[in-house]
């Protein structure tokens, strides 16, 4: 593993959004610079964010997604099939403090059958790996973000009255992606998958079962999906999953441990490694962990991308103590919970404040790994 992704110290990607950036984003959006003009000053901010990661120690290295709005719909926007259109519902999130954040984010909607018609993160790895001495990390969202949202709803019963032949389609494009980032030399790919999460709340579970999908059955067609997104990537390319309960704005949105998935997720999805959220109770407890095989690694969320305080280092390590009663050191590593910005409005904490956390994350672990 210490040659491997996911390494002892890792992080899920994104990092808060340089001003640069941000302006010249609004700029684009205004009309006033092309396309071209943006990627250069992004190229810029990508450069220098790989510099940083490098710095602090990390070893799996990002572009930030800084050519990102949000974590997920900037890709799943790009295969055929798929509309996008104003949002319709107010999503909560909710903060320690007990105030809560809301926005409405854009609707996606499946009107035509998915495809894959050209290659989404290429151009963007390509880049990146220009840049980066260690190993360049490209995260997406896990195929799932495509359906729980809106589930059969959201899905053409014109185009699809059969929803498996959705999952056929969709897993299919996935797999063409896939295959692409690998004929670039990719070899560390993480997908992004916060319904996973979401099903670990009793909250969630009942109201997704009041909709008429059984959330247990979710959980394993949304492995399936994963597995079969997967399917025929190389030896040497590295798949992890990144579960997430919320990250916008510092806030979250569901909570509870990973017991009504874990069994079947560690054992059932065909990845090598999962970033977990247990940055605090909301996650629960580490016995679901005794489900972990011997050949997959996880990767302990235990710092917090949404606070900018630094975590004590003995604390960490002392969790990570109580995480190894239940999976064996040498397939536990150490992450933030999520990125710090999921969407380029990003977490309530400075630049700074991120590599300083970032600096913690590797000392522990040289501490406990070596």
């Amino acid at each position: 593993m210490d040659d491997r992704p996911p390494f002892r110290a890792d992080h899920v990607g994104s990092f808060l959004r340089p001003t640069a950036v941000m302006a010249a984003r609004q700029r684009r959006g205004d009309g006033e610079i092309d396309a071209a003009a943006l990627r250069e000053i992004e190229d810029e901010a990508i450069a220098d964010v790989v510099r940083r990661q490098q710095d602090v120690g990390l070893r799996g290295i990002t572009d930030g997604e800084f050519r990102r709005f949000m974590f997920h719909l900037d890709f799943l926007e790009q295969l055929d099939g798929v509309t996008v259109s104003e949002g319709d519902f107010l999503a909560r999130f909710r903060r320690d403090d007990g105030t809560e954040v809301s926005f409405s984010p854009p609707k996606m909607t499946v009107t035509d059958r998915i495809g894959h018609t050209h290659a989404i993160q290429g151009d963007d790895f390509d880049y990146l790996a220009s840049r980066v001495d260690e190993t360049p990390k490209v995260s997406i969202p896990a195929p799932s973000m495509l359906h729980f949202r809106g589930g059969r709803d959201a899905i053409s019963t014109d185009v699809y009255p059969d929803l498996e032949e959705f999952f056929t389609d969709l897993a299919a494009a996935y797999r063409e992606e896939v295959a692409d980032l690998a004929d670039r030399g990719c070899t560390y790919l993480q997908l992004d998958d916060t319904n996973l999460a979401y099903l670990c709340d009793p909250a969630v579970r009942a109201s997704t079962a009041e909709r008429g999908d059984d959330p247990d059955e979710l959980t394993r067609l949304y492995c399936r999906l994963v597995n079969d997104a997967i399917a025929e990537r190389p030896d040497d390319m590295v798949a992890t999953v990144h579960l997430c309960r919320g990250n916008f704005q510092s806030a979250w949105v569901s909570e509870g441990g990973y017991e009504p998935v874990a069994e079947i997720l560690l054992n059932e999805m065909a990845v090598d490694g999962f970033f977990l959220e247990y940055d605090d109770e909301r996650s629960g407890d580490f016995a679901p962990l005794r489900h972990l095989p011997a050949d997959k690694v996880v990767v302990l969320g235990l710092m917090s991308s949404k606070h900018p305080a630094v975590e004590d280092a003995d604390e960490v390590k002392r969790r990570i103590e109580e995480a190894a009663a239940y999976a064996p050191l040498e397939q536990l590593a150490l992450s933030h919970q999520c990125g710090f910005s999921s969407t380029a409005h990003g977490n309530q904490l400075e630049p700074d404040d991120q590599w300083r956390k970032l600096e913690q994350t590797v000392s522990v672990a040289q501490d406990v790994w070596g």
